[in-house]
């Protein structure tokens, strides 16, 4: 009778162990801005981590404090909330975040369910720096670090299907991911060379236009044409210049055989006396 009254008192605790629902919040991607309103208090773990493992019971226990401290206790799968991990950038595991009004603070003291309550009753965050705005979960660079790892989420699920369900060896879904990223990336480049010519187009080369060359047209040509004058007076001097330059020249060259012809004269002359 005493056992049966026994096995009937654990068989109790226990459904109601398994009827009482934990206090522990679970987030999701599209969740992340609740945390921008209240106080919060939010690990992140995997399944498959053993220090996640051994912290569970004490984040538990934590969690029923949660209403006598007014913080919300939460906990975020990254194996199932990827955007979450990457807006977060969590690299280790577990991870604990403390959140109020907007900013956030790294936890990283130690991990007992009276060091949780310590650090929330006590303000203890406030000794911690705030995450800059630049890599808060809200600024623009870790949006897209959530998106960078969503896709990555996102292609993991695709070549899981592609190897499992389809069949293709797992070189052949290399190679259409490959094949598939230069696509896109062709795409893009053609996209943003569109844009870029609509907003900032190309602008055609025109010879560099003088206000005032038709004033001075006139003007060059009348130079022009005494230039010319000038250069046929100059060619003319040196025509005759050059003409007086041989006359010289041919008189030049007749005096000594006139001069060389009076002797003979004169010996002649002289013979017939």
């Amino acid at each position: 009778m005493a056992a049966a009254v026994r096995l009937c008192a654990v068989l109790c605790l226990a459904a109601a162990a398994l009827g009482k629902r934990s206090a522990v919040k679970v987030l999701s991607d599209g969740m992340w801005r609740e945390l921008l309103h209240g106080e919060w208090m939010v690990e992140f773990y995997a399944p498959w981590c053993p220090a996640c493992q051994n912290l569970q019971p004490e984040w538990e226990k934590f969690a029923e404090w949660g209403e006598d401290l007014e913080v919300n206790i939460a906990k975020v799968d990254v194996t199932e909330q990827p955007g979450l991990s990457g807006r977060f950038v969590i690299t280790a595991l577990p991870t604990i975040y403390h959140c109020k009004n907007g900013e956030f603070r790294r936890y990283q003291g130690a991990r007992t369910k009276s060091d949780f309550i310590n650090f929330i009753s006590d303000q203890e965050w406030k000794s911690i720096e705030p995450v800059s705005s630049w890599f808060g979960p809200s600024s623009v660079l870790m949006s897209s670090m959530s998106a960078l790892f969503q896709l990555s989420m996102w292609i993991r699920h695709c070549h899981n299907y592609l190897t499992e369900n389809v069949g293709i060896p797992v070189w052949g879904s290399y190679a259409v991911f490959t094949l598939a990223t230069l696509f896109s990336g062709l795409i893009l480049g053609l996209i943003i060379v569109f844009l870029a010519d609509c907003i900032c187009p190309s602008k055609k080369y025109r010879p560099p236009q003088y206000p005032h060359s038709r004033k001075l047209a006139p003007e060059s040509a009348q130079l022009l044409k005494k230039l010319d004058e000038e250069q046929e007076a100059d060619e003319e001097d040196i025509s005759d210049d050059e003409i007086e330059g041989k006359e010289v020249s041919s008189d030049r060259s007749s005096s000594p055989n006139a001069v060389r012809q009076r002797p003979v004269i004169t010996a002649a002359t002289m013979d017939k006396s």
